[in-house]
C-alpha cells in the first residue's frame, strides 16, 4: 500500500526583491499582481499549518504539481529546494514545474537544475532532467510531465508538445508498467473547459489522446487553485482527473483555502487495485482544518464506469522488479 499526498501551487514567500533588469520583463507584472492581491491571501503561515497537518498522516510519497515559486527568481529556486527537502527525502517527494517556475526564458532550466533530485526518474542519469520521468513505488508508477514554459505577459498557459506526447505514450505503453497503477502528474488541467484560454494547456487534446490510447489510472494537476474532479476518456473507462487548491491560500480569497489530497492505493486480494481519496484543508468560513472527503473510493466517482471496469489486475511482479528501460528524451 502507498499513501500518496498531493499538494500544488505553494508559491513560496516572502517575495525576493527585483533586480534592475526584472523591471523590463514579465516579472514586473507578476510582482505588482502579487503585491496588490496574492500577498494578502497567500502566506507561509497557511502553508506551514497545512503541511504540518499533512505530515501527521504519514504519507509514503508526496507529489507537488508545480508553481513552487512566484516569479522564478534565483533566490526562489534555492528556497524551493530547501522547502522540498523539508517535505522529505528526494526519493519520497516528486515535483514537476508549473508556469511560475518557468516564468521567463531560461527559468525552466534553472528550476530543473536546482530541484533535480526531486524530478529525476528511477532509470534516468542523475545529471539529466527529462520529461516525462518515471518513479515506481510499490507497484505504483508516478509519471511526471512538464507543461511549464515561458509565455508572454498576461499569459499563464502551459504547453504539452508533440515530442513529449510521444514519450509519454511510450512510457504508458511500456510492458514493464503494464500492471502498475499509473499516476500522471501535470501542472495545467488537461480536461476541456478547465480554465480560460490565456491560462489553458496548449496541447491538452494531444495529452487526452495519449491517455485515451495508452491509458492511466489517475491524473493529478494544480494551476487553477480549485478543488476539482473531472474525467477524460481512457481505453476502457474514464480516467479521473483531480485538482487541488493552492497550498498557501488563506481564507477570504476568491478561491478555496489551502487543501491537500491523500490517496491510499493498494492491492485488493492480490487481483485488483483500490484507491481511496481523503481531502483535507481549511474551511473558508471558520479557518479551521476540516475533512472534505474521507476515504472516498475513486471508482465511485466515475459516472460511466463501474468499479470493476476502472480497477485493474494487480501486478504479478515484485516491487523490486526491473525498472523501465530509459527512453531517449529531450527537454521540453
Amino acid at each position: 500500500m502507498l499513501r500518496l499526498a498531493h499538494i500544488s501551487d505553494p508559491h513560496l514567500g516572502p517575495m525576493p526583491g527585483l533586480r534592475a533588469g526584472d523591471y523590463f520583463n514579465k516579472r514586473v507584472i507578476g510582482f505588482l499582481y502579487w503585491k496588490s492581491n496574492r500577498k494578502r491571501h497567500m502566506t507561509d503561515d497557511w502553508r506551514n499549518r497545512l503541511i504540518e497537518d499533512l505530515q501527521g498522516f504519514n504519507p509514503g510519497h508526496i507529489a507537488v504539481t508545480g508553481d513552487v515559486t512566484n516569479l522564478a527568481l534565483e533566490d526562489e529556486f534555492h528556497r524551493g529546494r530547501e522547502w522540498l527537502e523539508s517535505l522529505g527525502a528526494a526519493e519520497d517527494v516528486s515535483v514537476i514545474p508549473g508556469n511560475h517556475d518557468a516564468y521567463v526564458r531560461g527559468a525552466f532550466r534553472r528550476s530543473a537544475e536546482t530541484w533535480a533530485p526531486f524530478m529525476i526518474g528511477d532509470a534516468a542519469p542523475s545529471d539529466k532532467i527529462t520529461f516525462p520521468y518515471v518513479r515506481r513505488r510499490n507497484g505504483i508508477a508516478l509519471i511526471g510531465t512538464s507543461s511549464g514554459v515561458a509565455m508572454p505577459p498576461f499569459v499563464a498557459a502551459g504547453l504539452f508538445g508533440a515530442a513529449q506526447a510521444r514519450r509519454l505514450k511510450a512510457v504508458l505503453s511500456d510492458p514493464v508498467l503494464e500492471n502498475d497503477f499509473k499516476i500522471v502528474m501535470i501542472h495545467h488541467p488537461p480536461h476541456a473547459g478547465a480554465t480560460i484560454a490565456l491560462s489553458a494547456l496548449y496541447g491538452a487534446a494531444r495529452f487526452r489522446s495519449v491517455i485515451e490510447s495508452a491509458g492511466a489510472d489517475l491524473v493529478l494537476h494544480g494551476h487553477t487553485h480549485l478543488a476539482t474532479v473531472a474525467t477524460i476518456p481512457g481505453p476502457r473507462a474514464p480516467v479521473p482527473v483531480i485538482g487541488v487548491p493552492a497550498a498557501s491560500n488563506g481564507t477570504g480569497a476568491r478561491r478555496p483555502a489551502a487543501r491537500f489530497n491523500l490517496f491510499d492505493i493498494e492491492r485488493a486480494g492480490d487481483t485488483r487495485w483500490t484507491c481511496h481519496w481523503t481531502e483535507r484543508g481549511f474551511d473558508r468560513e471558520t479557518g479551521e482544518l476540516s475533512t472534505f472527503r474521507d476515504r472516498v473510493s475513486i471508482a465511485s466517482l466515475m459516472p460511466r464506469a463501474r468499479s470493476e471496469d476502472w480497477t485493474r489486475p494487480a501486478p504479478s511482479v515484485s516491487p523490486s522488479a526491473p525498472q523501465p528501460a530509459a527512453i531517449p528524451q529531450k527537454e521540453l
